[in-house]
């Protein structure tokens, strides 16, 4: 089928066109699949917008809305692998073609006028933005759900004591508890970046056109206010400037986040190895070997870690892209869709996966202990000197001298060590209570923006 936007034939070369169909087109067949239902939808509101500006009569209005509710079920991910599941043909090149030629077989008249007062630039950046506040809610709730679990076991273990390490040596006594409150508080720290990341991406594009608008009293408003944006961006030109940006400001904290993923996980391999043994890791979330009978490998962990690496390259593709372009739509920008699509749900994997190794796996309280060298609590020593007035360095001199004597003579036991920190947010006063009064808030805020969303679907769904 001729290209919609084609303006006159090929080269007559059929090695030529296959080429650079093949550059050009790229993966969007494929990756367009993810955005049908989002692009159906802007589409409806679009389309209802041109019915109150007399673009289009009721009964096309009525057919357009009919027609591409059942584009948006046929695309729906739940929808069965048989003839009825929409697809894109290569030659249609990207599914906003192939919505378009759908309503066009189907509608005729009404089909060849959807494309009224639009460009595809704002036609796949709404469909793109649409996907997108949905995919950081997503991340947001298995963000969420980590913490929780999270929080849970630093309770759980807030008197399970273990060597707290610096350059990877053992330095001062601390518990396992410290160490999930201190994972929890910072994953809880990439809420407002995603809270402005979902901001971001929260507001209409639609009217823009390629950047310049069109010579039509178009309603962007009601636009907005039928797809649930918060807003309409304003200038017409910084819709098209920020292709790029977003997804490189929504990458960058999943990026983030996965980066704490994998820390953790390092971690959790270190404290799972057979010469630490401080804790097991599930069945469910290991794997054996195929010729060491007696392996079980923390696939699941190193596969986290590993993806972290993937989503800052994914982060650093799109900046790549987008940074060497200037004001406007280019082609390159076509490129920073695959890496959106494709790192946000990593990250949301990679929450999820977390979530089940800490759930599976087992403490080994008195390996923990029995791990804490005697030397770890030379620090502590230097301090209970200072309080009966010692000074500072007086104090480090002599436990220097031979800091494995300084486990407390009453028992030798870490806990004695740990437990005189008693300051906020050491070891000895974890006061995990703050982590449930910043979760509540991010709760809350997270079931909003869904029920928001969800009657955005039932607008369209029943209209």
């Amino acid at each position: 089928m001729t290209r919609l936007w084609g303006t006159a034939g090929g080269s007559g070369e059929p090695r030529l066109e296959e080429l650079i169909s093949r550059l050009t087109v790229g993966r969007d067949p494929e990756l367009d699949l993810e955005l049908l239902r989002f692009d159906a939808l802007a589409s409806a509101a679009h389309a209802r917008m041109l019915g109150a500006i007399g673009v289009l009569t009721e009964p096309e209005l009525s057919g357009l809305l009919d027609e591409l509710r059942t584009i948006a079920s046929a695309a729906a991910p739940a929808s069965p692998a048989s003839e009825n599941r929409f697809k894109i043909k290569r030659s249609e090149e990207d599914g906003h073609t192939a919505i378009e030629n759908r309503l066009t077989a189907q509608l005729g008249e009404a089909g060849r006028k959807i494309h009224t007062g639009r460009s595809r630039n704002d036609q796949v950046i709404a469909a793109l933005r649409l996907w997108g506040r949905e995919a950081v809610l997503d991340l947001t709730g298995q963000l969420l759900a980590l913490v929780e679990t999270t929080a849970k076991l630093a309770a759980e273990h807030s008197e399970t004591s273990i060597a707290g390490t610096t350059h990877t040596r053992q330095a001062m006594p601390s518990t396992l508890g410290h160490f999930f409150a201190a994972n929890a508080e910072g994953l809880l720290d990439q809420m407002p970046w995603l809270r402005t990341v979902y901001e971001h991406l929260n507001r209409s594009p639609l009217g823009s056109a390629s950047g310049f608008g069109v010579a039509l009293n178009l309603d962007r408003e009601l636009v907005a206010r039928l797809l649930g944006f918060a807003c309409v961006q304003v200038n017409t030109l910084a819709v098209q400037n920020d292709r790029g940006r977003t997804e490189a400001l929504a990458l960058s904290v999943a990026a983030s986040i996965a980066t704490d993923l994998g820390r953790l996980a390092s971690d959790l391999i270190r404290y799972s190895a057979e010469e630490l043994a401080y804790l097991s890791l599930g069945s469910e979330t290991t794997t054996g070997s195929s010729i060491m009978p007696q392996k079980r490998n923390p696939d699941v962990l190193e596969i986290i870690r590993a993806s972290a690496g993937r989503c800052r390259a994914l982060h650093a593709e799109v900046t790549g892209i987008y940074g060497a372009v200037g004001l406007g739509y280019h082609r390159d920008l076509q490129l920073t869709k695959e890496p959106f699509l494709r790192g946000l749900p990593l990250a949301t994997d990679c929450c999820a996966a977390m979530a089940r190794v800490l759930e599976t796996m087992t403490v080994d309280r008195e390996r923990c202990r029995q791990g804490v060298l005697p030397a770890t609590a030379a620090t502590d020593a230097v301090y209970r000197s200072v309080a009966d007035g010692q000074a500072f360095r007086k104090a480090y001199r002599e436990v220097a001298s031979d800091p494995a004597a300084a486990y407390p003579a009453a028992s030798g036991e870490p806990a004695e060590s740990w437990r005189a920190r008693r300051h906020l947010g050491a070891p000895g006063d974890l006061d995990l209570s703050y982590l449930e009064t910043r979760l509540a808030p991010a709760r809350a805020w997270l079931e909003a923006q869904r029920a928001a969303i969800a009657e955005v679907w039932r607008g369209f769904e029943s209209d």
